[in-house]
């Protein structure tokens, strides 16, 4: 849902940038992996220490260069598929270290087993719904749902909580329970996304199904 709407704003704002790094000589894909790699040391250098304000700032630096890489590669005419298949990857690394850097937490000094368990449950989740649609487009199906709760939406809510949440360190009294909420929210989005697309996938491939059963009567 965020996607839409979201992407095309700050494709706009960060395009005078993505331009700028094209004159310097900057590629996308050096773009993107550097933009992993802060996502990554964010996530796990302050994320398992309890520092999620500090680690919410360096994360949301570096994971704008998800749309700066894609602004640089059009404005190259150098879209291509390894371009858009090193993005997805490392798409999913980079989820994968974010909730993954909040398990450690609950898991260690922040000593809550069952959030840590929700914290696995985002991680896996995301994933899952991410390879639903890449399998069932690699089967040749479009996979025509919008889901509940996307990657954008995975992102904002988690990264607006862990940030809001470590305010706490600097006196916010309670805010800190923001951060339990989102990922059972991101937790149960996650699923329900995920049955969307597995139904999604059901009804369009019965469909294919019937119109190939369909064409080879007919000849």
């Amino acid at each position: 849902m965020l996607n839409k709407y979201a992407r095309a704003f700050f494709t706009r704002v960060l395009t005078p940038f993505a331009a700028l790094l094209i004159r310097l000589g900057v590629s996308p894909d050096a773009v993107t992996l550097i933009g992993t790699g802060g996502v990554v040391a964010g996530a796990l250098v302050f994320y398992p220490q309890g520092e999620f304000f500090w680690g919410t700032i360096v994360i949301t630096l570096f994971v704008f260069s998800d749309l700066v890489d894609g602004n640089m590669a059009r404005q190259l005419g150098r879209s291509s598929r390894w371009g858009a298949f090193l993005d997805s990857t490392l798409d999913r690394v980079a989820d994968s270290a974010i909730f993954g850097g909040l398990a450690l937490w609950y898991a260690g000094r922040g000593d809550d087993l069952a959030l840590c368990a929700v914290a696995i449950f985002c991680l896996a989740s995301g994933q899952v719904v991410s390879y639903t649609k890449a399998r069932g487009e690699s089967i040749g199906l479009p996979v025509n749902v919008n889901g509940l709760v996307e990657r954008a939406e995975r992102l904002v809510i988690s990264l607006v909580a862990c940030g809001l949440s470590g305010l706490h360190t600097f006196g916010v009294p309670h805010i800190d329970i923001l951060l339990p909420i989102a990922l059972w929210i991101v937790a149960v989005g996650s699923l329900v996304t995920l049955i969307q697309r597995v139904i999604t996938v059901r009804r369009e491939s019965a469909e294919a199904d019937a119109v190939a059963a369909g064409g080879g009567e007919a000849g």
